[in-house]
């Protein structure tokens, strides 16, 4: 690899690899260009220091985004640019920058880096990337897989065309053995769940430049999503004289489907300043029904013992426009408003065999009264924000913000409530490069959590099989949380790799857990709700490094360790426990060897959570989540015929997920413990192997 063929970095900390470093891979697209990236996981990986709970279902658009394609952002959610770099061509690449700096010339406010995929720029230019395979699940069942994107320019028109077919298969066998507190037998259960889904997806993005100041883009997306499910289950007690066997069965048809439009409008004035409008309006539907029969002997008679069905629509109307401009001496500023609209309606219908008149709308079965079933949120939001960006000197960089939210949330249906927020959220980010290769990044902002619309109403019960729906709380309320973080970022000589440290701690305001929920009768219920303050401190430490000190450059390792801990007092519970998701910790580990005169490149990638470290309490019991693991190898092979082989085995440990659930007499804080229930789920070996090229 020459001099010039490597990874160079400029003045302002952004470091740029050529196409032609990538050639030596044979790679097929952007993903395959970006896993060769020393570090790259550091800036893909979202879910980074616990930040998955306020990246995951956010309403509205923000201005933070990790991923630019010709330094510009996609005007979309769900068609955004992550899901798009499979489905680039490589040779469309003209080369990829890690932007480690904050600057208003930035599409994006940067969070931590930023990668921006520059494509080639033609009068004419187009190809077509193709990938086919088929995975292998443990039950011996095959699902096939393709994909087939168009990259191209023609004149001022740049376009990205893809559509796929992928299979989300599953197949999973488990065992529950309930005991009392005396060690004694309650009952064994043990099911086989199939859920035989496929995702169908296509997306488009078009851009076109009306002229050298003015630019369009229009992305569209339409994705059919079916996870129908079926389950038998054994159910052996041992309270009789003699243990007694029941089965049931149960079918779970599902449809999902969402589509989304997108576009924004940007002009670049004389003078350098820029406007820029984005809208998206999206739409998701879902519709699960869960019927279950149960029968004593397979071919004898099935009595029907549930009926539930939930369905949900939910759709955003998102519209966003800002103006930048520079001044003074290395400053810019950027102000601008979005406003978002966001409604989503629920029905939830349960149905039971008891006594009184059988109801078609539940299966025949006898309609069981549920509250706040049938539910309309709507939300209307606003957001002024301003952000400045201030080169303070060579080495020093300021980015601050300001955002002013205020939105009305309104509950139509079963309950009517209407409610008003207004917050403020600063931030601000300070860069220091110590060196060239050395940087220093300190953060402070006010995050406030969105709110899932879910909670408001009637919903099923994912956590426990026992209780089939959980009410909802049409009084719940935002987390707020301050969120202090300091990060040292170390990129080695010679593109050799990079080393990253992070220390981080949140203080969480009006945290978010189960509060109990007051119904007549004796029986305890408890619903998502308010619980009180908690905290978490935290540690990143990450590390990619090639192995040419040891004469392999092309052999790259990976690791990763997250160390957090974490307090809250919740009253329910009456005891101190930790801010869920803010678990122990996670540590994963990767290597990958490109052995580029063979065409060929193998390794693996290993995750695992740190064991015991996710609890689940409920008002009268509690769950304890074990360690979850993955491993996964693979080997590539390319040149023949153009084309990239690619074999990998998933799940290679044959990981078994463990439960254990405590259950109690009445309140978990009183300590009386009723049962305990051990689960083991096996999902077993995957096997997957796929056929690319570009052409």
């Amino acid at each position: 690899m020459g001099q010039d063929d490597g990874a160079n970095s400029d003045e302002d900390s952004t470091v740029s690899y050529p196409a032609t470093y990538f050639s030596q891979f044979n790679p097929v697209s952007v993903d395959d260009m970006l896993s060769r990236i020393p570090g790259i996981e550091l800036v893909l990986e979202t879910s980074r220091g616990g930040f998955e709970r306020f990246n995951q279902q956010d309403r509205g658009l923000g201005g933070s985004s990790q991923i630019l394609i010709d330094g510009k952002r996609l005007a979309g959610k769900a068609n955004e640019a992550r899901e798009q770099l499979a489905r680039i061509a490589a040779e469309e690449v003209d080369h990829i920058e890690i932007i480690r700096g904050t600057s208003s010339g930035l599409d994006v406010q940067n969070v931590s880096q930023v990668v921006n995929i520059v494509l080639k720029s033609s009068a004419a230019r187009s190809s077509i990337a193709a990938q086919a395979g088929m995975q292998r699940y443990t039950d011996g069942n095959v699902e096939p897989e393709a994909t087939i994107s168009l990259t191209g320019q023609r004149e001022r028109l740049n376009y990205l065309i893809s559509a796929s077919s992928q299979s989300f298969y599953r197949a999973e066998d488990s065992l529950e053995v309930s005991t009392y507190p005396n060690g004694a037998l309650n009952e064994i259960i043990t099911f086989d769940r199939v859920a035989d889904q496929n995702a169908y997806r296509f997306n488009s993005n078009l851009t076109y430049d009306l002229g050298s100041a003015d630019r369009i883009a229009l992305n569209v997306l339409y994705n059919r999503n079916d996870p129908p499910s079926s389950l038998t289950r054994s159910i052996t007690d041992y309270n009789g004289v003699a243990p007694l066997t029941t089965r049931e069965r149960e079918d779970v048809p599902a449809t999902q489907s969402n589509w989304e439009i997108g576009g924004d409008y940007e002009h670049i004035f004389l003078d350098g300043s820029r406007y820029k409008l984005l809208f998206i309006v999206n739409d998701r539907d879902n519709e699960v029904l869960r019927e279950r029969w149960e029968f004593d002997a397979p071919g004898e008679v099935e009595r029907k013992n549930l009926f539930l069905q939930n369905a949900s629509s939910y759709q955003e109307k998102i519209v966003r426009t800002s103006y930048t401009w520079s001044f003074g001496e290395g400053q810019g500023l950027e102000l601008g408003v979005e406003g978002a609209r966001t409604t989503q309606d629920t029905s939830l219908k349960l149905g039971r065999p008891l006594n009184g008149p059988a109801d078609p709308e539940v299966g025949g079965l006898v309609r069981i009264p549920v509250g706040n079933a049938v539910s309309t949120v709507e939300e209307d939001r606003v957001e002024a924000f301003a952000v400045h960006n201030w080169r303070l000197n060579p080495r020093m960089r300021l980015e601050s913000s300001l955002i002013g939210e205020f939105s009305e949330i309104t509950q139509t249906g079963d309950v009517y409530n209407s409610r008003d927020f207004q917050f403020l959220k600063p931030k601000v980010d300070f860069r220091y490069d110590i060196s060239p290769a050395l940087q220093l990044q300190a953060s402070i902002e006010k995050v406030v959590s969105q709110l899932s619309f879910a909670d408001f109403s009637a919903n099923t019960n994912q956590r426990d099989e026992d209780q089939d729906t959980i009410a909802g709380n049409p009084e719940l309320e935002q987390e707020q949380i301050w969120q202090y973080s300091a990060n040292l970022d170390f990129r080695l000589p010679n593109d050799g790799g990079v080393l990253s440290s992070r220390l981080f701690y949140y203080d969480v305001g009006n945290s978010i857990g189960r509060i109990e929920l007051h119904t007549p009768g004796p029986r305890l219920a408890a619903t998502n709700g308010n619980v009180g303050n908690g905290s978490i401190l935290g540690f990143n430490f990450d590390a990619s490094v090639r192995f040419g000190f040891l004469g392999l450059p092309q052999a790259l390792a990976t690791f990763g360790l997250l160390l957090q801990d974490s307090a809250i007092d919740d009253p329910l519970i009456g005891i101190e426990r930790k801010v869920v998701p803010y678990d122990r910790g996670s540590f994963r580990l990767g290597f990958r060897h490109d052995v580029s005169r063979l065409g060929l490149n193998y390794g693996f990638n290993y995750r695992d959570r740190i064991g015991g470290n996710r609890t689940l309490f409920d008002i009268d019991n509690v769950l304890y989540l074990n360690a979850q693991s993955d491993l996964t190898v693979f080997v590539e092979k390319s040149g023949i015929a153009g084309l990239t082989f690619r074999l990998e085995a998933r799940n290679l440990r044959d990981h078994v997920e463990r439960r254990t659930r405590f259950r109690y007499f009445g309140y978990l804080r009183d300590r009386m413990l009723r049962e305990t229930e051990n689960f083991a789920l096996t999902t077993g070996l995957q096997f997957a192997f796929s056929v690319r090229g570009n052409f």
